[in-house]
């Protein structure tokens, strides 16, 4: 069975729906987690794909998170090999470093349910053509970036420009998140409720929308998912 490399940042942040994508299509995801001081591989070696996951540290905090400088030289030795990869939020930004774009603080955290448009690319995008926009997505990060050089903007919401692109044509980055389900909403306000404190952000609003959102939030990411999946096997 192919394996696809999956770096995992921190243990609530797995990947969710993806996870159902790669096993319908016979790929098994090999999960790495340097934040339990597993090593990151050195070369992508037979892996036919790598997914990059989020979590709460900045790219920016190299010197204190060592191992996200090896998860961009592994990310940057996938694009040499032209092998997809997949980042979603800290994932994204890895990918953004790893082409050249600045990470940086953004002037207010999004977090929760907001909505997502679909810049014009999108409308010929394999990943996304058939997504009707806008829609509600969930979001949790304070940390943006420019699009990178080279790279296609698909995606932006009213606080971040860059929420989604595409680079050459089977490298993704999502700052958004379509991989949740229910249980890690819930373990996410559980694990960072002292965040959302100092945003002063109330918890509420985003257990509600799960019924409300997730349900489209969860088709539209199978479809993108189960397209990008696609691109291990063309």
């Amino acid at each position: 069975m192919a394996i696809i490399y999956t770096l995992q940042n921190i243990g609530i942040e797995t990947l969710g729906i993806i996870e159902d994508c790669l096993k319908a299509a016979g790929l098994h995801p090999q999960y790495i987690k340097p934040f339990k001081e597993q090593p990151v591989p050195e070369e992508m070696g037979d892996a036919v794909g790598l997914i990059i996951m989020g979590g709460p540290m900045g790219v920016y905090e190299q010197n204190r998170f060592p191992f996200l400088s090896d998860e961009i030289r592994l990310i940057e030795q996938a694009l040499k090999e032209n092998k997809p990869i997949l980042g979603i939020c800290l994932g994204s930004q890895l990918i953004a470093s790893a082409l050249g774009a600045e990470i940086k603080k953004g002037n207010h955290k999004e977090i929760g349910w907001h909505a997502v448009f679909l810049d014009n690319p999108a409308s010929d995008d394999p990943l996304w053509k058939d997504v009707t926009s806008p829609f509600m997505a969930y979001h949790w990060h304070g940390d943006i970036f420019g699009l990178p050089q080279g790279a296609v903007n698909l995606a932006f919401s009213e606080l971040t420009e860059c929420q989604g692109f595409r680079y050459g044509e089977n490298t993704y980055g999502f700052l958004f998140h379509m991989e949740v389900t229910d249980k890690i909403i819930h373990r996410m306000v559980d694990t960072f409720r002292e965040e959302m404190i100092r945003a002063a952000l109330d918890e509420n609003p985003i257990k509600l929308g799960i019924k409300t959102y997730l349900p489209r939030l969860q088709s539209i990411g199978r479809g993108v998912f189960n397209r990008w999946v696609a691109l291990t096997n063309p």
